[in-house]
């Protein structure tokens, strides 16, 4: 039996955007679906004890390395943002919102372009501004959408419902009740999905 994808993510990753990059791939070789889950990693930090891996200097510094190697290795583009660390909060109410109602892939492509391919300041309101019209969202709508309190629990229930199943970070995927971890386990993701 082929089992879903479920993957919990947050653009401020850059393991999230490696690991999108892959797991569309892998969900289109396997003939299975691909179920998005976004959650505000800082969410999930907090409600873990976990920090960010730059709070450890040397992990940090090592770590930024290492997303270069898997994205050479997968043959993505990927810049560093060098406005990281961005606050996620608007950019993943939107994700919720456009998931329930909107142009959700669009959305999510682009906001992991202007976050690591084409980095941006998306704090910064007037960029966040000319990049959604650039990409033809209606920003008096998007303002809407991530005031609207349903999408703010959503957000904050997704991000518990992670928590509760295991979630310590982001990249989470899980493919049926097997949890992975990181840009770096995709040929067990796909391995276990006909298992």
């Amino acid at each position: 039996m082929t089992k879903n994808i479920e993957f919990y993510f947050d653009f401020g990753s850059p393991t999230a955007y490696l690991a999108f990059t892959q797991l569309q791939l892998i969900a289109e070789r396997k003939k299975t679906n691909l179920i998005y889950h976004p959650i505000l990693l800082g969410g999930i930090f907090k409600a873990t004890g976990n920090n960010p891996p730059a709070s450890v200097p040397a992990k940090g510094k090592y770590m930024m390395v290492d997303l270069q190697r898997y994205a050479d290795k997968y043959k993505v583009p990927y810049k560093r943002n060098p406005y990281f660390p961005v606050n996620t909060l608007s950019l993943m109410r939107g994700a919720v919102s456009y998931q329930e109602d909107g142009d959700f892939l669009k959305y999510v492509n682009v906001m992991f372009q202007n976050m690591w391919i084409d980095p941006k300041n998306l704090n910064d309101h007037e960029v966040l501004k000319k990049v959604l019209i650039d990409n033809n969202f209606d920003i008096d709508d998007f303002m809407k959408r991530i005031s609207d309190q349903n999408v703010k629990n959503k957000l904050i229930s997704n991000t518990e419902n992670a928590v509760k199943k295991g979630a310590f970070g982001a990249p989470t995927i899980f493919v049926g009740d097997e949890m992975f971890f990181g840009q770096d386990r995709m040929e067990f993701i796909e391995n276990s999905i006909n298992n």
